[in-house]
């Protein structure tokens, strides 16, 4: 089994997103910094985001996403890895959609989050014995939030970062390779949110966190805190200063995301001063791991 640990190799950081704008709205910014420091960034993106919905109003009558959405977001995920400086890898799966109703209905056959998991997980397991990576990002169980193709992403990275060292497994699709570190992302923290919305408020202007913040409260019978997540932050990423980077990767991806909206509330600067970091759970480790860390490659350097 081949190993990742060799001080003089370039380091190389793997990323797993469901559909083309999730890598822009989770750790764009970890990555613009680290790809900008020499660190050789790779993101792996499940689906094609065909059946994405336009978010950006002002996008509702351009006839391209209307025609081949699919192809929209391929020119916009191209141009969200430009910005960030990084290299990306489409795996080859349909969207599965956001089910909605109730009950909800099934979802469309042949999609990503209905495939087998050997069969979803083998195009990200010849990346990575390809690529070589010594740190993978996904999501958490939930795929940080329930869309089923995040969920799946999840299942796929996970199984990617165990099966990928083993030469036994997923014959045919390269010479084996085992990441040292596997993280999960926390973009949507909830200490994040707390202190972005306190800054606004601050700043005597409205946060569009409220709501959000008024969930987790209602969800503590003590009603002051936030409920416990599944995993705690072992790992902040100090990238304040690649937060106009990942804004400028996030418009790119113009047919999903407003660029008068949520993203978008709090300026850079004031994130800045109000949370500087990324954050991340160190989920397992091949190396011996320090926590809490500052940097993704801790133990790697």
């Amino acid at each position: 089994m081949s190993t990742s640990t060799s001080p003089d190799t370039q380091l190389r950081l793997l990323t797993v997103h469901a559909h083309p704008d999730d890598e822009s709205s989770k750790g764009a910014a970890t990555m613009a910094m680290y790809a900008a420091s020499g660190v050789e960034v790779m993101v792996a993106t499940c689906t094609d985001g065909s059946r994405g919905d336009i978010q950006n109003p002002a996008m509702e009558s351009a006839p391209h996403p209307k025609r081949d959405m699919a192809g929209a977001r391929r020119l916009e995920m191209k141009q969200a890895a430009a910005v960030l400086g990084i290299k990306q890898r489409w795996l080859g799966f349909v969207d599965s959609g956001l089910p909605d109703g109730d009950p909800l209905p099934p979802l469309p056959a042949g999609c990503f989050a209905l495939q087998p998991l050997e069969r979803a997980a083998a195009p990200l397991v010849r990346l990575v014995r390809d690529f070589k990576p010594h740190v993978m990002v996904s999501y958490d169980e939930n795929g940080g939030y329930p869309h089923p193709d995040h969920i799946m992403a999840h299942k796929v990275a996970v199984e990617a970062f165990h099966a990928a060292g083993d030469p036994e497994r997923y014959p045919g699709t390269g010479e084996s390779w085992a990441p040292s570190k596997l993280y999960y992302d926390r973009a949507f923290s909830p200490d994040r949110f707390r202190a972005l919305h306190f800054a606004l408020e601050e700043a005597g202007l409205q946060s569009p966190y409220a709501e959000r913040l008024a969930s987790w409260l209602e969800a503590d019978a003590e009603g002051h805190t936030p409920p416990r997540p599944m995993h705690q932050t072992t790992t902040q990423v100090d990238c304040g200063d690649y937060f106009e980077a990942r804004d400028d990767a996030l418009r790119a991806h113009r047919t999903q995301i407003d660029p008068l909206g949520f993203f978008f509330a709090v300026s850079p600067e004031m994130q800045r001063r109000a949370w500087p970091w990324e954050d991340y759970t160190l989920v397992d480790s091949r190396i011996p791991a320090e926590l809490p860390e500052k940097d993704l490659f801790a133990g790697l350097r």
